[in-house]
């Protein structure tokens, strides 16, 4: 018979096990893409045999889901912390644009496990479960910017609109102006540093949809 201990000690390491494959998986998604991610290197960094990594996942995709819903839920906590101490709408949207931007720059690696999501005609279709995660992931945050541009309309900072719409504009904008930056003659066209045209991109639309008397008529 099976002890409690032995059975707490065969869960904790497998618990071990998998967290070793994640991070594994992660740093070779986060690398190669999804296409290109070879699962026998996986095992390897891991230390697991591949039999070993399918008794967790049943396939690429399944582990390519893990990475992001791990990595996703990481994000979404720390989008929350930035904002929580936001005393007003506007603050909340102000917030989320320094932390996506001061995210997406200190790990420019997390932009490549997305990359093949906008790129299924040139490397193929991928999985629908990874599209599905991929989509799921992206909703849940626009929902909280979203959120913060109905608040920003609720105290009267910002004209009635359409927020979902409104926060697909910032985060399609958001995300330009990021993946531009990879590429030496787009930066040098920009003249200016990413982070300053990054925020002035997000203040001018803001600006566009603000209420009579806000404040942020005050700074031009």
């Amino acid at each position: 018979m099976v002890s409690s201990s032995e059975k707490v000690g065969r869960a904790e390491r497998k618990a071990q096990s998998r967290q070793q494959i994640l991070q594994a998986a992660r740093d070779v998604f986060f690398r190669d893409g999804f296409m290109a991610a070879n699962l026998d290197e996986v095992a390897e960094i891991a230390g697991v045999a591949k039999g070993t990594l399918y008794r967790y996942f049943e396939s690429k995709a399944d582990l390519y889901v893990a990475v992001l819903a791990d990595n996703g839920d990481a994000f979404t906590e720390r989008m929350h912390e930035a904002i929580a101490s936001a005393e007003s709408g506007i603050e909340q949207v102000e917030g989320i644009a320094r932390f996506y931007h001061d995210y997406w720059i200190r790990n420019p690696q997390y932009f490549q496990i997305f990359w093949a999501i906008d790129n299924q005609s040139v490397i193929g279709e991928l999985p629908p479960e990874v599209v599905s995660a991929v989509s799921q992931l992206w909703e849940r945050n626009l929902s909280i910017l979203s959120t913060a541009l109905k608040r920003a309309m609720a105290e009267g900072s910002l004209v009635e609109c359409d927020a979902w719409e409104v926060a697909q504009i910032l985060w399609t904008t958001a995300n330009a102006l990021i993946q531009a930056d990879a590429t030496g003659p787009r930066r040098e066209l920009r003249r200016l540093p990413l982070e300053q045209v990054f925020h002035d991109a997000v203040r001018y639309i803001l600006r566009g949809l603000a209420a009579p008397g806000s404040r942020l008529f005050e700074n031009p």
